[in-house]
C-alpha cells in the first residue's frame, strides 16, 4: 500500500451509531468523503434516512437505519440490516450519548440508569454484535466516542456522565485486548467541549464560554471537523498498529489538568 492510500476508506462499510447527531453528522460525511459507505443508525428513522439521502446526493453510498441501541434485539436487527445491504462491517463508530445535568445528591436513579444505558451499555451491545461479524472477517475497526470527562471530574451535575465515559475507556481497552488476536482495533476518541449537539447550550452562556476558553491551551473550543481527522485516522489502515488507546482531542485540556 502506498502512502497516498493510508487514509483512504474505499470499499469499507462503516456503521455509525448516533450518526445524525451534532458530531455524528460530520463523522458520517467525513468518512464518506474518504470513500466509506455509511450506515447511519439511531432511534429516529426520519433523521437517519435524511442524512443518508444527503450523503447519497453527494455521490456516496449510504443507508438510514432505526433502532434503540440500549435494547439487544434492536442492535441485532440494525447489524443484520447492514449485513443484508453490504454483507460486511469494517468500521463501527459508537457516537451515541446523553447527559442529565443534576447535582449528585439529587440524581434520580432512573436518570442515572438511562445515562449509563445510552452511554455505556449500548456501546457494549453494539460492539458485541458488530464484533462477532468482525471476528468472522478477522478484521475491523471500532471507535468509541468518549470524553475528557472520562478522566476529569467537573464541579456539579456530571455524576452519571463521567462514570459512563470512564467505563467507555475501560471497555475500549478490554475489547482491544480480547479481540487483538482477531485483527480488530478498538480505540476511543475523547473530546472536550465541541460546538455541536448537547454542548451548544452551554457554549451560548457567555460567562461559561469565557471561563472554558481560559482552560483550553489552544484557546478555542472544538469544531466537529476537528474530530473527523481523528476518526478517519482510527478507521483507516494508518492506525493498524494502534489499539486500546484513548485519543484526547481536547486542545490541550488534559495536558495541564
Amino acid at each position: 500500500m502506498g502512502y497516498g492510500d493510508l487514509f483512504r476508506l474505499d470499499g469499507k462499510i462503516a456503521l455509525v451509531i448516533g450518526g445524525y447527531g451534532g458530531i455524528g453528522t460530520d463523522l458520517c460525511k467525513g468518512l464518506s468523503f474518504f470513500g466509506a459507505s455509511i450506515a447511519v443508525a439511531g432511534p429516529d428513522l426520519a433523521k437517519a434516512s435524511h442524512l443518508a439521502e444527503e450523503i447519497k446526493a453527494a455521490g456516496h453510498d449510504a443507508l438510514g437505519l432505526q433502532g434503540d441501541v440500549t435494547l439487544k434485539d434492536n442492535v441485532n436487527r440494525i447489524v443484520a440490516d447492514v449485513l443484508k445491504h453490504w454483507q460486511r462491517i469494517d468500521v463501527l463508530i459508537n457516537c451515541q450519548g446523553v447527559q442529565v445535568d443534576t447535582p449528585a445528591e439529587d440524581f434520580r436513579e432512573e436518570d442515572f440508569d438511562r445515562v449509563l444505558d445510552v452511554n455505556l451499555k449500548s456501546v457494549f451491545l453494539v460492539s458485541q454484535a458488530a464484533g462477532k461479524i468482525m471476528i468472522a472477517q478477522q478484521k475491523g475497526k471500532i471507535i468509541n466516542i468518549s470524553s475528557v470527562r472520562s478522566l476529569l471530574g467537573i464541579r456539579s451535575g456530571y455524576a452519571a456522565y463521567c462514570t459512563s465515559k470512564g467505563g467507555v475507556n475501560m471497555l475500549t481497552k478490554q475489547l482491544a485486548t480480547e479481540w487483538a488476536k482477531h485483527h480488530i482495533n478498538v480505540n476511543a476518541i475523547a473530546p472536550t467541549f465541541f460546538r455541536a449537539g448537547q454542548a451548544v447550550g452551554y457554549l451560548d452562556n457567555k460567562d461559561f464560554y469565557e471561563t472554558l476558553l481560559k482552560r483550553i491551551p489552544l484557546g478555542r473550543v472544538g469544531e466537529p471537523v476537528d474530530l473527523v481527522g481523528a476518526t478517519v485516522f482510527l478507521s483507516s489502515s494508518a492506525s493498524d498498529f494502534i489499539t486500546g488507546q484513548v485519543l484526547f482531542v481536547d486542545g490541550g485540556v488534559t495536558a495541564c489538568q
